[in-house]
């Protein structure tokens, strides 16, 4: 079993819930706290599945994606190190219709969801946490919902990026247009004449597989107002984020407790 006290106390807070948990409230789940690698392309769960585990990102990035009958896709949400994967364990549907993939590689801890349901039955601070990132991650897939009807391709690809440098300790993101282009809705064309602008701009570099930002203040002034909504609404109802300190080091690799 991939489990550790010490590990886990060295390494959990760097996910933005479990730190802001009260101690006592994070003890509970403490020995239970299983590190394990989330390597890219790792489909955390799948549409209709059973949902055993809670997944905690600290350095990866996990997409939650509705996949059409042709096997068309469109990300309806992104979830790091200030969330957690797998709500529908607590809100008690114990599924859902939508598949969660790891699209940036890196670690976390999962949970067994037997462990995280008495917790969060019991009430108390982990309940009134889990609530509040609940209702910050409605405010996300609904405002995803009115960007990808209402704004320009440019303009969600800026989000976008934001969105990914937010859950980041670097400027840097590993990611083809291709992977981009499936996690809007839009043609890689759109997404390819999209970056180029951008680009010429001076905004970003893009080289085969890798988008650096390089000039994120005129990202945001490029960006419509859908980033700005679901910031301040984060930034709202969750604690600050763990130091830029603990989110910039370099994490060691934990083995997979995949399986």
């Amino acid at each position: 079993m991939i489990r550790g006290t010490l590990a886990v106390s060295r390494h959990a807070k760097d996910n933005r819930l479990l730190a802001a948990l009260p101690e006592e409230s994070y003890d509970a789940l403490a020995s239970f706290l299983e590190p394990l690698a989330l390597p890219l392309g790792l489909a955390v769960y799948e549409s209709g599945g059973a949902q055993g585990y809670v997944y905690f990102p600290t350095t990866a990035i996990v997409s939650l994606l509705y996949v059409l009958e042709d096997g068309s896709s469109a990300e309806i949400a992104v979830t790091g190190n200030e969330g957690l994967v797998g709500i529908a364990l607590f809100m008690g549907g114990e599924t859902t219709p939508s598949r969660a993939v790891v699209q940036s590689a890196g670690e976390g801890y999962r949970l067994r969801a037997s462990v995280l349901k008495k917790e969060f039955e019991a009430g108390g601070a982990l309940q009134h946490l889990l609530l509040r990132y609940t209702q910050a991650l409605i405010t996300q897939m609904t405002q995803t919902a009115v960007c990808n009807r209402h704004h320009s391709v440019d303009q969600q690809l800026c989000r976008w990026l934001l969105m990914m440098l937010d859950r980041l300790p670097g400027n840097e993101l590993v990611m083809t247009q291709e992977l981009i282009a499936n996690m809007l809705g839009v043609r890689r064309e759109g997404v390819t004449e999209a970056a180029g602008r951008l680009q010429a701009e001076g905004l970003i570099h893009y080289r085969r597989g890798h988008i650096e930002v390089l000039d994120r203040r005129q990202l945001e002034a490029h960006v419509c107002e859908c980033y700005a909504v679901v910031k301040k609404e984060y930034d709202r109802l969750l604690p600050a984020y763990p130091t830029a300190s603990a989110r910039a080091r370099s994490a060691g690799s934990f083995p997979s407790a995949i399986g």
